[in-house]
């Protein structure tokens, strides 16, 4: 596929800072695909995507927008869903995005973004009056009111409850149908694993690992996780065979020998009626690579 957006070698330091907050960072981004960018708190990721998007210079390399450097061509083409982005007081939905369409050359027509983004029995209520996940469907059709080729979603779904993430997730899917390139943060993996293409994990504004979900993991581990809580949990008189972490009340073994695990667990007395089996998933790839929890 063609790449619409690439970052090559970008360097980024803030007045006072000891280290660089994007330290040669590259990503490409190809045309109809979704990339998640994923890393702990302070790993750069909010420099790297204000730098993507035009918001900010980096000190040093460039950001290619089908192969040229970004322009006013490149931001007429791009539509942005910041975390947070403030409505007009006393306008309703439709108000809002005839507003917003009015800023560009080029306008989607309300009626299209409302079909589109599901908006349809709100679409005459004030947008001050919204539910959350009503908000970030509104803020999505504005992000999509100028027909862009490049969508940057900045964690859309924070703070929404399961139906409403997994709603937005369904848009989302309709818009990579229509070849839209996406840029996707997110502190959900399931979400990252559910929409993205490609995963880049981020770390001191470095790219520390790209690539398919499937493919990512698959290099990186053989085996499955068992886990269970800490209270039922007893520690074998020798190692199991596999990684052992405790976190937040749970004990996890990563083991490629499942029978030689649990058969060492019921040995030391450990109540297994808790305990479950998984694949290994983009959180445990996450946790190995950086060390890190996604929120600090």
């Amino acid at each position: 596929m063609a790449l619409v957006l690439e970052a090559r070698n970008l360097v980024k330091r803030y007045p006072g800072a000891t280290a660089n907050a994007v330290d040669g960072l590259s990503l490409s981004l190809s045309e109809g695909a979704c990339l998640g960018l994923l890393g702990p708190n302070g790993a750069g990721k909010t420099t790297t995507i204000e730098i993507m998007e035009g918001i900010s210079q980096p000190d040093s390399g460039e950001v290619l927008y089908r192969g040229a450097p970004i322009g006013r061509d490149f931001r007429e083409r791009t539509g942005i869903q910041f975390q947070q982005t403030a409505l007009q007081d006393h306008l309703s939905v439709r108000e809002v995005l005839t507003l917003f369409g009015r800023l560009y050359p080029r306008a989607t027509p309300v009626a299209e973004l409302a079909a589109l983004c599901d908006l349809g029995e709100f679409l005459e209520r004030d947008s001050k009056k919204l539910s959350g996940g009503q908000r970030q469907r509104v803020l999505l059709a504005v992000a999509l009111v100028n027909d862009p080729d490049v969508l940057f979603l900045d964690e859309p779904t924070t703070g929404l409850d399961p139906q409403a993430r997994r709603k937005f997730w369904e848009l989302v899917r309709l818009i990579k149908s229509r070849r839209k390139t996406i840029l996707l943060t997110t502190h959900y993996m399931e979400e990252a694993y559910a929409l993205c293409d490609e995963v880049a994990i981020v770390d001191a504004g470095r790219v520390i690992a790209q690539g398919q979900p499937d493919r990512l993991l698959k290099e990186h581990f053989d085996g499955v996780t068992i886990e269970l809580p800490k209270a039922d949990f007893r520690a074998p008189a020798a190692p199991l065979p596999g990684k052992l972490v405790e976190r937040d009340g749970i004990v996890e073994v990563f083991t490629a020998d499942v029978d030689a695990t649990l058969g060492a667990l019921i040995a030391s007395g450990s109540t297994l009626a808790r305990l479950k089996v998984r694949p290994r998933s983009l959180e445990d790839l996450f946790l190995e690579l950086t060390g890190k929890e996604l929120r600090e």
